[in-house]
């Protein structure tokens, strides 16, 4: 199980990649392992302003659909639009070219509830 140290995480199974005040944001090697084979990954979001814990899109795997829920309060300023033509992504490369939205935070206290690597392993049992 896949889960770096550099990274944040949240008990919904994303993870967080901080950089300034820019977010970028995608599902758990966990998550894309449980869900299965990806086919399908919408946002229909981009350029709104949510709060943290608010459904930001969904991901469709062959056996399930998933809503996807927003880490921190902000706006989505960015899709990763290769998703459209290969979700796939998701499960081979979940914390690279698998990566979904960038968020613009809108509060850094919202930082202070995301998960370690260690207590996001706890979680999930790793």
């Amino acid at each position: 199980m896949n889960v770096p140290s550099d990274l944040k995480y949240t008990k919904d199974h994303e993870w967080v990649k901080i950089d300034g005040d820019i977010a970028t944001v995608g599902i758990t090697d966990f998550a894309q392992g449980e869900l299965g084979d990806i086919v399908y990954v919408e946002v229909d979001t981009l350029e709104e302003v949510l709060e943290a814990d608010a459904v930001f899109g969904t991901v469709e795997a062959v056996k399930t659909v998933s809503d996807l829920f927003l880490p921190v309060a902000g706006e989505i300023v960015e899709f990763n639009e290769s998703l459209e033509e290969e979700p796939e992504k998701v499960n081979d490369d979940p914390y690279g070219s698998g990566w979904m939205i960038k968020i613009k935070v809108e509060s850094t206290e919202d930082l202070e509830t995301l998960l370690s690597a260690d207590e996001y392993k706890a979680i999930i049992g790793a």
